[in-house]
């Protein structure tokens, strides 16, 4: 028995949608673009051998994962998520040097009205 609407990734890879589909549970045909990127960075045969070596409970957060990193390298082909990472690691240090000037200052205008 097949279904009545396939999901995304039958639709790209145009082959019928089977029951027992692996794709199907995160992969509603109404997204698309979820699968494209995803087959496009990672190819359907490596996401559906990936998914059937995880307990059923998992596979949800791994597409999302997928589907995370599959932007990100699409974005920034060499670092993907790792640049990404990097680029707010830096964020975060100048904000924090920004934040010990303004505290150093605000010690500095305080310890002026005391004296």
């Amino acid at each position: 028995m097949t279904r009545s609407s396939p999901c995304a990734s039958c639709k790209l890879l145009r082959r019928r949608c089977a029951d027992d589909c692996i794709f199907a549970p995160y992969f509603p045909s109404d997204d698309p673009h979820k699968f494209a990127i995803l087959h496009k960075v990672f190819g359907a045969s490596n996401v559906s051998k990936l998914l059937q070596e995880l307990p059923v409970a998992q596979r949800a957060d791994a597409v999302s994962s997928l589907v995370y990193e599959a932007n990100a390298r699409v974005r920034d082909p060499v670092y993907g998520c790792v640049g990404a990472i990097s680029s707010f690691q830096n964020q975060v240090s100048q904000l924090q040097m920004q934040l010990a000037v303004a505290q150093a200052q605000i010690l500095c205008i305080k310890m002026q009205q005391t004296h």
